[in-house]
């Protein structure tokens, strides 16, 4: 059966990995910059969209994507300019909720940082509830459109700050009204997630779920530092795990081939064996330069190879993607199947942050929604 963007648009997916000043709409940052008094580098809603991909990093030479992830990150100071008001941040969570519920997203977990949302005088509990406030806006909104969707919060602490005790607490505080994980974003290369341990340990003894940036723009270190010291259930991206991972077979090989013959080092044996999820984001690593393009991502070998791989969007608009685009893309790009669709949004429900029978409920939402057999054609 032809697998085409209907089809796949009318699967229900779970969305792991997305950032909330990644996904405003553009017409939406230009209304709330007029009543800011923000510039903006164009006021024309379709104009904005395409500076923001381009700025994010997009450079292609001879059909290849490639960036950083410094640059890329450049571009959220527009967005996080117009989510400093509570009136800004519920009508960004809430549109964001109605458009991931368009897009097929049966369940999600949206991450921020509240400490980014404090220049215009809220505190970080007034940007938690506003965001909330915002999901349940935008469940009601997507239900009476007909559509079902669910949403968790995740509190980031960003990296290169060092507010990450206070953004732990603040999760933990939040942990019954819908924050369901924590999670440090921002530079990679140059701040360790092991900078302030006591967080983790606190989140730890309180027996809270945890995500960690890894395996992005940085390496195999920070990976081990995210599994091992931190103690982190998924990693966001962990696509640099395949640098654990020798390939025995010829450049020319098939994936399959690749993976029958690929010789796992250590860490990459703990990751697999222990099947922490790598949230990865196929069309953002192609812009921070973590890839090279779909066709050669690593992503469908490590599928192949059992890992926990989970297919998410990170950053909406700076990539103009959604959960449709990602993986229309791995199975036109890829040679992915349907029944590749199938696994990654399986992997992706087992190893969200709900308790064991919400998950379990989620689990039996997609087993029950209809896939037809065939698979790993690359």
């Amino acid at each position: 059966m032809t697998v085409d963007t209907d089809r796949i648009a009318a699967l229900p997916t779970v969305l792991l990995h997305d950032h909330l000043d990644g996904g405003v709409r553009p017409g939406t940052i230009v209304e709330l910059a007029a009543q800011l008094g923000q510039d903006l580098p164009t006021t024309d809603p379709e104009e904005l969209q395409q500076w923001f991909v381009r700025e994010a990093g997009t450079v292609v030479v001879d059909g290849v994507a490639t960036g950083s992830l410094e640059k890329y990150l450049q571009t959220f100071a527009v967005t996080l300019g117009v989510m400093q008001t509570a009136d800004g941040l519920r009508r960004v969570a809430r549109e964001a909720i109605v458009d991931l519920a368009a897009d097929g997203v049966a369940y999600v977990e949206e991450r921020f940082a509240p400490e980014l949302h404090t220049m215009r005088g809220l505190g970080v509990q007034d940007v938690v509830d506003a965001v909330r406030q915002g999901f349940e806006d935008g469940v009601a909104e997507a239900a009476a459109a007909g559509r079902s969707i669910s949403a968790g919060m995740l509190i980031t602490a960003m990296r290169q700050n060092d507010r990450w005790d206070e953004m732990a607490e603040l999760a933990l505080a939040n942990r019954d009204r819908g924050v369901v994980g924590f999670d440090i974003a921002g530079p990679e290369r140059g701040f360790p997630a092991t900078r302030h341990l006591s967080a983790f340990r606190r989140l730890r003894d309180a027996s809270f779920p945890v995500t960690v940036h890894a395996g992005e723009a940085d390496g195999l270190a920070s990976i081990a530092a995210a599994v091992h010291e931190v103690g982190a259930s998924r990693l966001g991206h962990g696509v640099r795990i395949i640098d654990d991972i020798e390939i025995v077979a010829p450049a020319e090989a098939s994936v399959l081939e690749q993976a029958e013959t690929a010789r796992l080092g250590n860490l990459a044996h703990w990751v697999r064996d222990h099947q922490i999820a790598l949230e990865i984001c196929p069309t953002s690593n192609t812009q921070t330069g973590a890839a090279r393009s779909l066709a050669e991502h690593p992503i469908t070998l490590l599928e192949r190879l059992g890992f926990a791989v989970t297919v998410n969007t990170d950053n909406r608009l700076q990539s103009d993607t959604s959960m449709t685009h990602e993986l229309t893309g791995l199975v036109d790009e890829a040679g992915w199947s349907i029944a590749d669709v199938r696994d990654v949004t399986l992997n992706a429900a087992r190893s969200s942050f709900l308790h064991h029978d919400e998950r379990q409920a989620l689990v039996a939402r997609i087993e029950g929604a209809g896939r037809s057999p065939g698979r790993h054609s690359a």
